[in-house]
């Protein structure tokens, strides 16, 4: 198991256990404060991709992650917390369960075919379809709980929603020629601090990596939500 790995497995761990003690002790307004402040952090990152590659397809390009931001922003502070919970467990469930089973079964099903091998050339058909396959599963089970399903089926959405999210953000990184999104911020040694949250000094990551599946996730399905209110 290589360290990358370990470090993945111990920061996205880390980073859920804050978050269940933020939601369940003080009913998510911590969180939803602390999510604004990484999401600001992102834009941050994100501005600094323009010291690398400026053009006008670059800033439309940044324009629409900027909107995805405020819109998760946005979703987050409006949502609560059994909703919030449908987003952790789909989001964070495809990101976790791709990559480990990316980790353990990639290549053995599928070979050496990847899905998205222009845009994200690491990630597995082995690793993508159980990953999207645990996060419906995750969140089709947290309703089967509840008993509730016609107005909270589009958080089965959240794990595919995820996926196209995370592929945006792995091509618009192509486009700015940056490898990580915290490549550059990471030089300044106060966000180098911050950095080391969301395991940056591995050389992968940042607030940017973190919050995309959830920004894209999150601003599709206010979105819906917007549209279904009408």
């Amino acid at each position: 198991m290589d360290k990358n790995f370990k470090v993945r497995v111990t920061v996205g761990l880390s980073m859920f256990i804050v978050a269940v003690v933020a939601l369940y002790t003080f009913d998510s307004i911590p969180f939803k404060i602390i999510y604004t402040i990484f999401s600001i952090v992102a834009m941050i990152e994100l501005f600094s991709f323009f010291k690398r590659k400026y053009n006008v397809k670059n800033i439309l390009l940044a324009i629409i992650e900027l909107l995805f931001i405020g819109g998760g922003i946005s979703f987050v502070i409006q949502t609560d917390l059994v909703r919030f919970w449908y987003i952790i467990l789909g989001v964070c469930g495809y990101d976790i369960f791709a990559y480990l089973f990316g980790k353990l079964f990639g290549g053995k099903v599928f070979g050496k075919a990847r899905p998205f091998p222009h845009i994200s050339k690491n990630k597995t058909w082995e690793g993508t379809i159980l990953g999207l396959l645990m996060a419906i599963a995750m969140v089709f089970i947290m309703m089967s709980i509840r008993g509730t399903y016609a107005g909270e089926w589009m958080y089965l959405l959240c794990g595919p929603l995820a996926l196209v999210g995370d592929l945006f953000e792995s091509y618009m990184k192509r486009k700015f020629n940056v490898k990580d999104s915290n490549e550059i911020l990471i030089k300044n040694k106060f966000f180098s601090k911050l950095e080391m949250l969301v395991g940056g000094s591995e050389g992968h990551g940042g607030f940017l990596d973190r919050l995309d599946s959830t920004a894209f996730a999150t601003t599709i399905l206010l979105i819906i939500t917007f549209v279904v209110s009408l």
